[in-house]
C-alpha cells in the first residue's frame, strides 16, 4: 500500500490554497486531512510547531510555511514551470511573493478585520494595500500574468490573498479601474486549477480514510 506525504489544510485559508495549487500543479498527491480551526485535531496540533495551516509532514519531516510547501514539491516536479517564469527568476518571483505577504497581508488583515485591531482604520487599510495593486496592475498590463504571457509561482502563491481582499467588498473592487487585475483574478477563478483545489471536504478525524489529493493517477 503506498503511504503519501499528510498536508493539512483548511479549504478557505489563502496559505493553504495556495499549497494545495503547488500540489496540483506537481502532480504530486498526499493525504489531505481537512482542519476545523476551531477546534484544531490533536494530531495536527502535536504536528505543527506553529499550530496553523498548511503543514505538511512527510515522516519525521515537517514544514509549516506555505511558501516553502510550494517550493518542496514543486522543486521535485514542476511539469507547469512554474520554478522558471517567462520573465525574470525565480528570486524576482520570490521577491514579488514577499510584497504580497508582508506589507500587503498586513494591510489586507486591518481592512478586511479591521475591528481585531486597535489602531486599524478600515478605508486607509484599503487605500494602502491598493497601492500594492496598482503596482501589480501595470506588471500585467505588460503580459497575462506577473512574470510574462504564463502563470507562475508568483501567481498562483498571490492570487488567493487578492481574492480574498476583493471579496472582502467585491461591489467596490469591481468597481475600480484596474482592468488587468480583475483579468488575471477572473481567469484564476474560473480555472481548472481553482476548482481542483476547492471542493469541499470534511472535517478530518484521526481513524479516518485517506483523502488523496491529487487524485493519483493509474
Amino acid at each position: 500500500m503506498n503511504t503519501y506525504p499528510i498536508l493539512y489544510s483548511f479549504r478557505r485559508c489563502p496559505y493553504a490554497i495556495r499549497a494545495r495549487l503547488a500540489f496540483h500543479a506537481s502532480r504530486k498527491t498526499v493525504e489531505l486531512r481537512e482542519i476545523v480551526l476551531r477546534d484544531k485535531a490533536p494530531d495536527f496540533l502535536k504536528t505543527s510547531p506553529s499550530a496553523t495551516v498548511p503543514c505538511l509532514k512527510e515522516g519525521n519531516f515537517v514544514l509549516d510555511e506555505s511558501l516553502d510547501i510550494m517550493l518542496w514539491t514543486l522543486r521535485q516536479s514542476d511539469p507547469e514551470h512554474w520554478l522558471r517564469p517567462e520573465v525574470g527568476t525565480l528570486d524576482d518571483a520570490l521577491e514579488l511573493i514577499e510584497i504580497c505577504d508582508g506589507p500587503f497581508k498586513h494591510h489586507l488583515d486591518r481592512y478586511k478585520y479591521d475591528t481585531r485591531y486597535q489602531d486599524a482604520d478600515r478605508e486607509t487599510e484599503r487605500s494602502a494595500a491598493s497601492d500594492i495593486l496598482w503596482r501589480w496592475e501595470k506588471r500585467l498590463s505588460q503580459g497575462s500574468w506577473l512574470m510574462g504571457k504564463r502563470a507562475s509561482l508568483a501567481d498562483y502563491a498571490i492570487l488567493p490573498f487578492v481574492r480574498q481582499f476583493a471579496n472582502s467588498d467585491r461591489t467596490w473592487f469591481d468597481g475600480e479601474a484596474w482592468n488587468a487585475i480583475k483579468a488575471w483574478l477572473g481567469a484564476f477563478e474560473t480555472s481548472e486549477q481553482f476548482q481542483a483545489v476547492m471542493p469541499k471536504w470534511s472535517r478530518w478525524q484521526a481513524g479516518d480514510a485517506p483523502v488523496l489529493f491529487p487524485v493519483p493517477s493509474s
